[in-house]
């Protein structure tokens, strides 16, 4: 006999769905990243550490570059274009630092404004880390060498070696001066050079067939033929004349002596002369010197820059 007070028997209900992750209520679900067992729970909870993505993405940059042809080409390109314009750069200013050191030697030496310039070819840099220079080139302005108005040159220097030592700074192959002088300057130069013949000339002229110059003067003239004489240029006088009647040449060579040789002998470097022409405009002439040395400072203090 079934009891009337019993509960009604317990009917059976829809399967229990598991808790959210998957999992059955009060059951443990998966250890959570970083979870470390040997935690007691005292302290930092142990975090673990990922790789940093902005290094993946510079290797990975890096090796797009080196693998895709064109780009590395284009790396290369950009790499020789910097290495090229900093020696260009360089270049350029070593050029015009030596032009100034060489252009201001020759100013104190013949005491008027020049312009040097190197040879294009070895680059310069070459040259100046070997210590040798193979050709040099240097225009004076034309206003004056030393006292002689009106005289211009053009030098070509070959095969420098800068070395120091004893008594040298190096040593020039080779340098060859080409000098005009203009007749006006000839006469400005003999007016201001030369006691009582300087007062009485008035003009130049030159003759260029006859290879003779003419002083000229209000009381007569002196006629002069220019040579090289003892590695210097020596206005030789042939003729006199004053007051209509001829003169001793005597009377005027002893200044025109002392006078040439104060201007044209005494150069460094052992500079002498070759040869000289007159021009119908006033004289030219060659001045050379071959394997010289170069003055040290102590000795002459126009290469103190070199």
């Amino acid at each position: 006999m079934t009891d009337p007070w019993a509960p009604p028997p317990q009917q059976p209900g829809p399967p229990q769905q598991p808790a959210a992750g998957g999992y059955p209520p009060n059951q443990p679900g998966p250890p959570h990243p970083g979870y470390d067992p040997a935690y007691s729970g005292h302290g930092p909870t142990p975090t673990s550490t990922a790789p940093p993505e902005e290094d993946s993405s510079v290797q990975a940059r890096f090796k797009k570059i080196f693998s895709d042809p064109l780009s590395l080409a284009l790396v290369v390109v950009i790499v020789l274009a910097l290495v090229f314009a900093g020696l260009l750069g360089g270049e350029l200013y070593a050029r015009h630092r030596a032009d100034s050191v060489v252009a201001g030697v020759v100013e104190c030496v013949v005491q008027d404004d020049a312009t040097a310039s190197f040879g294009v070819l070895p680059p310069f840099l070459l040259q100046h880390a070997s210590g040798h220079y193979t050709n040099i080139r240097i225009e004076t302005a034309g206003n004056q060498i030393r006292d002689a108005q009106g005289m211009k040159v053009d030098l070509d220097i070959n095969d420098v070696q800068l070395e120091d030592s004893a008594t040298s700074s190096g040593s020039i192959g080779s340098l060859v001066a080409n000098i005009t002088w203009s007749a006006e300057g000839i006469k400005e130069t003999i007016q201001g050079a030369i006691p009582l013949v300087g007062s009485f000339v008035t003009g130049v002229t030159t003759n260029a067939g006859a290879g003779t110059i003419e002083l000229e003067g209000a009381l007569g003239s002196i006629t002069a033929r220019p040579e090289v004489v003892d590695g210097g240029i020596s206005l030789q006088v042939e003729n006199v004349t004053g007051l209509g009647f001829t003169l001793p040449r005597e009377a005027v060579q002893p200044a025109l002596d002392a006078f040439t040789s104060r201007l044209t002998q005494d150069y460094p470097m052992n500079i002498r002369a070759d040869s000289v022409q007159v021009t119908d405009s006033g004289v030219i002439s060659r001045f050379s010197t071959q394997n010289a040395s170069i003055p040290k400072q102590t000795d002459d203090p126009c290469f103190s820059g070199l």
